[in-house]
């Protein structure tokens, strides 16, 4: 996929990875002809479901998985030919934490500096910027193993920036952590392109993508099916509307029968938290071509099954219709 910025920082050509399956499945194709192009400066997310293949990309792009097929080139150095150049180029963000709990934060990250080359008061200070960055400078000499979560996922963000990278990867860095953490690595985000740098960034949340992005690539099944701005994608649905639908009965009542009212485009079943609706109610997501058109029939065709809809919500297009509109399910069904 052409990338509109004329310095590219990342170009993946043609990457393809399957891992072994079993005799009844065969091989399992995790990333399945993924190319793409970041440009320098860009904040650039992939964005899809958990088993889409984010993970296994960046993993290949870091060194860490060698892809079955295809090459990518970090500033001009190629993963295959010139690994040790790509490595001094990219700071690396996994899903785990990879800090020793019972060192202090302070303790991990000298660590960390001295394992890519860095010591004295240069390493020192480094660490010193590290820590003010992520917020921890007050707290920085208390073990990790007392941290939170998300105080945790800060310290592994700094440990990726000590050698001053020109590219960072970051693999759902959010994930299972506080609010107030999460809002510190989402404007840490910000600042790093602020500050220049490249930023590679997989997620699963559409509004993490939505608010951080220059670039978002969405994927499933190992492959990306769209990619371009927030806008570009929204375009992909033209002026369709999104629907969320509350009834009082189960979502398989109606479903179907909605799929088959003109004007519907997507129906799905939608995740609630069980403390906002009964259990015998459902909430649905459709994606209409006209709100004003098909809203008169719904209410007809749910009358026709005796159900009565609870209540009505009409949403703006976002990321999450896009994808359902592409897929035919929602982004965070498995």
């Amino acid at each position: 996929m052409e990338n509109r910025a004329l310095n590219q920082a990342i170009q993946v050509e043609g990457f393809y990875k399957a891992y072994p399956g079993n005799r009844k499945n065969g091989a399992i194709q995790a990333v399945n002809g993924v190319s793409f192009g970041v440009g320098e400066g860009e904040i650039f997310s992939l964005l899809g479901p958990n088993g889409a293949g984010k993970t296994t990309t960046l993993a290949m792009l870091a060194g860490l998985l060698r892809p079955d097929q295809g090459d990518a080139r970090i500033h001009g150095h190629s993963i295959r030919r010139d690994p040790l150049g790509v490595k001094a180029l990219l700071g690396v963000v996994p899903q785990e934490i990879a800090l020793y709990e019972d060192l202090t934060a302070r303790e991990n990250l000298l660590f960390w500096g001295k394992m890519v080359g860095l010591r004295g008061a240069e390493l020192r200070g480094r660490v010193d910027q590290a820590l003010e960055l992520i917020g921890l400078t007050s707290r920085q000499n208390e073990r990790v193993g007392r941290y939170s979560g998300g105080m945790k996922r800060r310290v592994n963000i700094a440990a990726a920036l000590l050698h001053h990278p020109r590219v960072i990867l970051m693999d759902e860095p959010t994930v299972g952590i506080d609010p107030q953490s999460r809002r510190s690595i989402l404007d840490g985000v910000v600042a790093l392109k602020q500050q220049g740098m490249t930023v590679l960034y997989t997620t699963h949340y559409m509004e993490e993508a939505e608010e951080l992005s220059d670039t978002i690539a969405i994927m499933d099944h190992g492959q990306i099916i769209a990619c371009g701005t927030r806008a570009e994608l929204i375009k992909i649905i033209g002026e369709q509307d999104r629907l969320r639908l509350t009834v009082n009965t189960e979502a398989e009542t109606v479903s179907q029968a909605w799929r088959d009212v003109p004007g519907v485009i997507e129906v799905s079943a939608a995740q609630t938290p069980a403390a906002k609706t009964p259990l015998e109610d459902a909430t649905l997501n459709l994606l209409v071509d006209d709100s004003n058109r098909v809203l008169p029939r719904l209410f007809e065709s749910a009358a026709k099954l005796g159900v009565r809809i609870t209540s009505i919500d009409i949403r703006e297009p976002n990321l999450e219709a896009v994808f359902l509109h592409l897929t035919g399910r929602a982004l965070r069904d498995p």
